[in-house]
């Protein structure tokens, strides 16, 4: 797999520390002292910006999330439909997320981290998501490539759908079936994604 790349405003040494050792150990076994150990800081240092672990967590599946997105979405060209772009975004997305060894660890161990995300509230990573799509559908309704309705209603919309591909997808795979692979299941995603966003 290939490592996420992070530009130099969002490098910070405590936050991929805590990614190292939540990648070692998962998230129930990674205490503030490991992290403080690997980071070169003092426990004291964290203790100012997290009170605990699961905050620390909380900001490092942010920062990782949020450039999984951004790095997914192709750059706005004139000559292409904008419908284009969100869809392919969308799914590369998906599939980026499923590839990420911290989302891979934090399901496979500590998957109840998720789920406040998925059952009660938004986080910051879902709605800097949000707000990257509400764009991209304005600017798709303008050039008349994705059907009008409601921005806020659309991206919420697509937001749910590809989260239940990203989180769920393996409950509906088989192995041994070239038709029910993720790949396949990514196709089907880029068909109703196309097909709901079409005018």
């Amino acid at each position: 797999m290939t490592p996420i790349r992070h530009n130099h405003a969002d490098a910070d040494p405590v936050l991929d520390a805590a990614r190292d050792c939540v990648l070692a150990v998962g998230v129930r076994r990674t205490t503030l002292t490991d992290v403080a150990r690997r980071a070169g800081v003092s426990r004291m240092t964290l203790y100012r910006r997290w009170p605990d672990v699961r905050s620390l967590v909380g900001d490092l599946m942010t920062r990782e999330w949020i450039a999984v997105a951004a790095g997914a979405m192709p750059p706005a060209q004139e000559d292409r439909p904008e419908r284009d772009r969100i869809v392919e975004g969308l799914v590369a997305g998906a599939a980026a997320f499923r590839a990420h060894p911290l989302f891979h660890k934090i399901l496979d161990v500590d998957p109840e981290l998720l789920l406040p995300y998925v059952l009660d509230r938004r986080g910051a990573s879902q709605d800097a998501l949000l707000g990257l799509l509400h764009t991209a559908l304005e600017d798709g309704h303008e050039d008349g490539s994705v059907r009008r309705v409601r921005p806020e209603l659309q991206a919420r919309s697509l937001l749910l759908v590809v989260q239940s591909f990203t989180l769920s997808l393996r409950t509906m795979t088989e192995e041994t079936d070239p038709e029910l692979s993720e790949a396949a299941f990514l196709d089907e995603l880029r068909t109703l994604l196309e097909r709901t966003l079409t005018p």
